[in-house]
């Protein structure tokens, strides 16, 4: 066990949440959580002052996963107007301290997430344990991420900002979606259909199609409506969204070689989880033409651990230490 007590954090656009971090026996164990709306401090830096200050032991560095890329130890978070600077974190007495993406310390979590927190969504127990393994999912956006493997257990996670790649249709019905899309962006993301906001474009495309109105604002009442009644217009929503994330999840397969197994992450999909397995998530996955048996062989999990990104974060900061 190490004798340091350090800071993770995991920030996304809509919460924060910090833990203390110490190893015992090779595993990072998480101690002192504390979550609440990003909202609640103007500035980031204020929110994990206040995390510290209340602390028992004061943690001596850390590492914060965030929302969007960083570049040069900075971050200007996608979906949120906070700002920070590993510099400025280091005037809070965290030294060394880092800032990572939050999905990249996801894939460094999802191998040490124990396996009654995974949900099977398909597909064998076990994936190929020197292959690559993938990580993403919904949830205020649409993070993507890698853990490469080599046959000597070397591991390195991926920085990725996949999220904004883009949206790829897979029938006619998302051929139209995509036309629609494309009179308000110029451009359509992965993003812009598969993360909170883009249920809400998702359902607002598909009355359309159908030729009938909605006056949903919220996207949460689209899939509290579609659980209650999976065969409603917020069903037939909800089930395509499904669709095109095992599509999008497939897609990333390919491009990553995640023969080790896909997971899924993010805020929504542990809320919608019975309705995700029911739904045309895996078919989807799967249906990749003439790598359609490559692709029956990768197994997709969806990650129930709400801290896994935490424990991603103190993977790396012990590793860091050492």
């Amino acid at each position: 066990m190490t004798s340091n007590t350090l800071l993770v954090g995991d920030v996304g656009g809509t919460n924060a949440r910090f833990a203390l971090a110490r190893m015992v026996e090779g595993r990072p164990v998480l101690e002192h959580h504390d979550s609440f709306p990003a909202e609640t401090y103007p500035t980031f830096l204020e929110g994990v002052r206040a995390f510290i200050d209340g602390c028992p032991i004061k943690p001596t560095g850390g590492v914060l996963a965030v929302a969007g890329p960083v570049t040069e130890g900075e971050i200007d978070l996608t979906n949120s107007p906070w700002r920070v600077s590993e510099t400025e974190l280091q005037t809070l007495g965290l030294n060394p301290v880092r800032l990572i993406n939050d999905f990249e310390a996801l894939a460094w979590g999802a191998p040490v997430v124990p396996d009654a927190m995974l949900a099977s969504l398909g597909g064998p127990a076990a994936g190929d344990p020197q292959a690559a393994i993938a990580v993403l999912g919904p949830g205020t956006g649409f993070g993507v991420s890698a853990l490469a493997r080599d046959i000597h257990g070397h591991e390195i996670a991926m920085r990725s900002e996949g999220g904004h790649a883009c949206f790829a249709p897979g029938d006619a019905v998302e051929d139209e979606i995509l036309r629609l899309l494309r009179r308000r962006y110029d451009r359509v993301s992965i993003e812009r259909l598969i993360c909170g906001p883009g249920l809400l474009n998702l359902h607002r495309a598909l009355a359309e199609i159908d030729g009938r109105e909605s006056h949903i604002e919220d996207p949460a009442r689209i899939t509290a409506e579609a659980l209650e009644n999976p065969n409603s217009p917020c069903g037939a929503t909800l089930a395509r969204f499904c669709a095109i994330l095992g599509a999008v999840a497939g897609d990333i397969a390919l491009t990553t070689g995640a023969r080790g197994g896909v997971y899924i992450a993010g805020g929504i999909a542990p809320r919608i989880l019975p309705f995700l397995k029911a739904s045309p998530f895996r078919e989807r996955f799967e249906r990749k033409g003439r790598f359609q048996d490559y692709m029956a062989a990768i197994p997709t999990h969806v990650i129930l651990h709400k801290h896994a990104a935490l424990l991603g974060a103190a993977r790396v900061a012990f590793a860091e230490e050492n």
